[in-house]
């Protein structure tokens, strides 16, 4: 069995970069591609909250590449450098959707409230699930294992699971906001929300490997769970 959590582990570290991989070609080819707007990632962002009567939340130029977000504590949108200043499809794919964030903060999106409400026991559970597992498998030198350990480390681990699982219609919500709004407000020619659109999917697309390998681990621990059970 944790010959199996390993291969898990490594068929979706393999998926995840070349996912990865995919997303960042993407973003360098819309990045050469400008708008016919000419309109940087601030600036459509800065319309994008304005138009959504949002007067609240600051954009803010931050450092790094694919290091974009939403911060719904301190109401901030943080735009890379190439994304703030940027001019391009990518710039503009990823400005709108990251003020997506902003309008489901807004309007009290659900699935963006309840995520929020979950955040620290997810940090707890991050912190701790592994180790915990890890203590109830009894590899590495824990010992022969203990099944109560285990069961605590595979609810921990649950918490993490869920709160991937929630974060999928998050971006995909974000993102649908994004080119609804790239389209009524003429930001974007149909061509154009085309390619923003084909960004945000391979955005989308590190959110779901990384779901999709969570549940396939928490399946794993499951069933390594359920077979010491019955010995």
């Amino acid at each position: 069995m944790t010959l199996g959590i390993f291969a898990i582990s490594i068929i979706f570290m393999l998926l995840g970069m070349a996912v990865q991989y995919r997303l960042k070609s993407k973003f360098a080819t819309y990045a050469k591609q400008g708008l016919a707007v000419n309109l940087s990632g601030n600036e459509i962002a800065q319309k994008m909250l304005r138009d959504n009567g949002i007067y609240d939340v600051q954009v803010t130029c931050v450092e790094g590449q694919l290091t974009d977000h939403y911060n719904p504590i301190n109401k901030t949108v943080n735009l890379s450098r190439d994304v703030y200043e940027g001019r391009s499809i990518s710039a503009a794919a990823v400005s709108a959707h990251e003020c997506g964030h902003a309008v489901q903060h807004a309007t009290a999106y659900s699935m963006l409230m309840l995520r929020s409400k979950i955040v620290p026991a997810v940090q707890i559970s991050t912190n701790l699930s592994q180790w915990v597992i890890i203590a109830g498998l009894g590899v590495l030198g824990f010992g022969g294992g203990n099944q109560t350990l285990l069961l605590i480390g595979i609810i921990l681990f649950a918490v993490t699971t869920l709160f991937s699982l929630i974060t999928l219609p998050v971006e995909f919500d974000a993102s649908a906001r994004a080119l609804r709004w790239l389209d009524t407000a003429n930001i974007t020619s149909a061509p154009e929300k085309e390619k923003a659109k084909d960004a945000l999917k391979w955005a989308a697309l590190t959110y779901v490997v990384a779901a999709l390998a969570s549940v396939a681990m928490l399946v794993q621990y499951i069933l390594i769970y359920q077979g010491r059970s019955r010995d």
